[in-house]
């Protein structure tokens, strides 16, 4: 067993780090402030390989495992994780393209997004129908002839407003008496007429990143864009979920290490009864802990992508790392701001972002 990371992963991380801390803090209150963000950031991201990752050299991309995307998701996050998310997931339902799609497909979606000059998503949730996937029975595609006609809505789509391609998960086989072979997925242009998306605003954390409502009114797809088998929707979301609980971890512990490093700098310049605050012992306390839970949480997450990238999905693995890191990141935030005082609680300081952003 080696926990050394290979020379290449080195730097990979030594790559992402000089990138995002050299490209992030300028931009990350206002991405913040106004909920924006900047294309242009995305696409030099992409120039240098950090854009779809996992995407293979015949179509484009760095062809890297799941463990080099946590990696750089890590290093993107300490920095600011609603950066890392408006970069990083721009290639999200690629994966699903790639697993799961025609070769014509491939050709035609995924270099664009490699190179940056495509975004995807991926329409899942529906006002009412969340955790419970098979329960998203409002968005429909009805076969006519050689096209699909969908119709319906979607909530709280990421790159929804923004996405050039979105591979929607809908209902096409209703009366099928497996719930799980009620749906598939069908790739949508965002181009095409009776389709629309509303960019949510007032969230609390992640401002970077868009979140979208959607809305379908007799869109018409041709059936080649159909991606998959018919049916087979809820298994190719599954297949994604479990890349995706991963690289959430992977967010979190990056967030995490964020709000740690924040924390270290504070401490050791704040006065206090005439000493540093780093020099009492209720402080080294909560540092201590704070890098325990981050290299736990890391731990978890380097196993399970790793484990992915030899072609073992262990669900109990994957869940515990999501789980862990995400209550982590969450405890993480609030100790720094409390190490922060009122200081913390102000927008001009980084660690009320974090703590935002981790919830």
């Amino acid at each position: 067993m080696d926990f050394e990371l290979s020379r290449e992963q080195k730097d990979i991380v030594s790559a992402a780090r000089e990138f995002a801390q050299g490209e992030f803090p300028d931009r990350a209150e206002e991405f913040d402030r106004d909920e924006t963000f900047d294309e242009a950031l995305h696409k030099k991201a992409a120039e240098l390989g950090f854009v779809g990752t996992f995407i293979k050299e015949e179509y484009g991309g760095p062809d890297m495992g799941l463990l080099e995307y946590c990696l750089i998701f890590e290093e993107f996050s300490a920095v600011d994780p609603g950066i890392a998310v408006a970069i990083l997931i721009s290639s999200y339902g690629a994966e699903i393209v790639q697993e799961f799609g025609s070769e014509e497909q491939k050709q035609r979606y995924l270099p664009p997004v490699a190179s940056g000059e495509a975004v995807t998503g991926s329409a899942f949730t529906e006002p009412d129908a969340g955790s419970d996937l098979a329960s998203a029975t409002t968005t429909t595609a009805i076969r006519e002839n050689d096209e699909y006609v969908i119709n319906g809505s979607k909530m709280f789509i990421t790159n929804g407003d923004r996405a050039d391609y979105l591979i929607c998960f809908v209902q096409t086989d209703p009366d099928n008496p497996d719930r799980h072979r009620r749906h598939s997925m069908i790739m949508v242009e965002t181009d095409r007429d009776g389709f629309e998306a509303n960019h949510l605003t007032g969230k609390l954390g992640i401002r970077a990143s868009d979140t979208a409502e959607l809305s379908f009114s007799n869109v018409r797809v041709p059936c080649s864009n159909l991606v998959g088998d018919p049916g087979n929707g809820f298994a190719e979301a599954m297949y994604l979920f479990n890349l995706d609980r991963v690289v959430v971890a992977a967010q979190a512990v990056g967030t995490a290490r964020g709000a740690l490093e924040e924390s270290i700098q504070h401490v050791k310049k704040r006065i206090a009864f005439n000493a540093p605050l780093a020099s009492f012992q209720s402080i080294q306390f909560k540092i201590a802990d704070m890098f325990t839970w981050i290299q736990a949480g890391r731990n978890l997450v380097y196993e399970a992508a790793w484990r992915i990238d030899q072609g073992t999905i262990d669900h109990k693995l994957i869940a515990a790392a999501k789980s862990f890191c995400g209550q982590m990141a969450v405890k993480c935030t609030d100790m720094a701001l409390q190490m922060h005082g009122g200081y913390g609680y102000l927008a001009e300081y980084k660690v009320q972002r974090l703590f935002r952003d981790a919830k």
